[in-house]
């Protein structure tokens, strides 16, 4: 009752120092308070609250309202819940920007690992025809061929940063990501434009109590967090037909390839 009849400030029941200085609507706590000109400011942090205390014009509002930040979303959800198709028209309704946690991710190791990783990549790289051996030196030698190349392969790849190595050991053994690693991906979204002054809907993440942790210690706070609950039968009905499909194709075509050699084997012999 005390708290409803108390005349608060500018931005009522919000830090007014981490939306000065961070953008960010940080819900302050009533035993990091201030009084200043008969208002009650309340503040994330004690430092907070002296830093006020020792300027307090340059966090209240003069001649106009103090700006609010964008609208930041946090969407979360089990894999297969539809998340991103939600988000990605969210996002073109609102006129945000739509970021997929996960697919950010791969982007930033894919110019290393030329292909995707982890266990929701069901995607295998397709076979090339013209590359089938036509003469029979070729077919002699083709086992021999295909473990130099593989060997070749391995000396030519490149290696991985620690950090790179970190987001690839997330994305295949859901490995935690260090603080130091978020840092340089979360950080942005948050105080660098154009997502700064846009706003954002955050597609899955964060994705454990960790990561959560994380963004309340970094004073990252989204204004929305949503969590979208599904059956496990729908997102098997979601997720199973062409996953299935996409496996038959594959099969079809290996099918197909191991014909043609075996039709090629048999033309050369003779």
């Amino acid at each position: 009752t005390k708290e409803n009849k108390r005349h608060m400030g500018d931005t009522k029941h919000f830090c007014p120092v981490s939306l000065k200085e961070n953008f960010v609507l940080y819900p302050g706590r009533y035993e990091h308070a201030a009084k200043y000109q008969e208002k009650m400011y309340y503040f994330s942090t004690s430092e907070y609250r002296d830093k006020f205390l020792k300027n307090p014009e340059e966090y209240v509002a003069h001649n106009e309202p103090i700006q609010a930040p964008p609208l930041r979303v946090c969407l979360l959800g089990t894999h297969g819940a539809g998340k991103t198709t939600c988000a990605r028209r969210i996002a073109d309704k609102l006129g945000i920007f739509h970021i997929q946690f996960e697919e950010y991710l791969q982007e930033l190791i894919l110019p290393k690992t030329k292909e995707k990783v982890g266990p929701h990549v069901d995607e295998e790289p397709e076979e090339d025809d013209s590359k089938m051996p036509i003469l029979s030196q070729e077919l002699e030698d083709f086992s021999q061929t295909m473990t130099k190349t593989e060997t070749e392969k391995s000396k030519q790849e490149v290696e991985l940063t620690d950090e790179e190595e970190a987001i690839k050991a997330n994305l295949m053994d859901n490995e935690a990501l260090p603080p130091e690693v978020l840092d340089n991906i979360v950080l942005d979204w948050w105080r660098k434009e154009p997502f700064r002054s846009t706003g954002f809907i955050l597609d899955g993440f964060p994705r454990t109590l960790d990561e959560a942790q994380y963004l309340s210690e970094r004073g990252l706070c989204p204004e929305v967090a949503v969590y979208i609950q599904v059956e496990e039968s729908d997102v098997l009905d979601r997720l199973f037909p062409p996953r299935l499909k996409k496996w038959k194709e594959r099969q079809y075509k290996k099918m197909e390839n191991k014909k043609k050699l075996k039709d090629l084997k048999a033309k050369i012999r003779v």
